[in-house]
């Protein structure tokens, strides 16, 4: 799950892989080859999103699933009904 740090508690559920592999130079012009998985290889595809200016919203499939911690963890104990009643759609 991503997160804002300018906005402490709020929470996005980002698709990333969770195996990669990358390659490039260190500073001193040596090689690197490094595969990596879990929350390294989330984080070094959250990092690289930057380089163009991405932002991790806008990576998500399904902004239902986009909010403060508090509220995702509300939704995740109630029955898909009972979201759809919050949220006054099913009205």
């Amino acid at each position: 799950m991503g997160r804002l740090l300018i906005r402490p508690g709020l929470r996005g559920l980002v698709p990333r892989h969770w195996h990669l592999r990358y390659r490039g130079f260190d500073p001193s012009g040596q090689p690197i080859d490094r595969t990596v998985e879990g929350f390294h290889a989330r984080e070094l595809q959250h990092e690289t999103d930057h380089l163009p200016g991405v932002l991790y919203p806008m990576r998500m499939r399904d902004m239902r699933h986009f909010g403060f911690v508090e509220t995702l963890a509300q939704q995740l104990t109630q029955t898909p009904a009972e979201v759809q009643a919050s949220s006054g759609h099913g009205r």
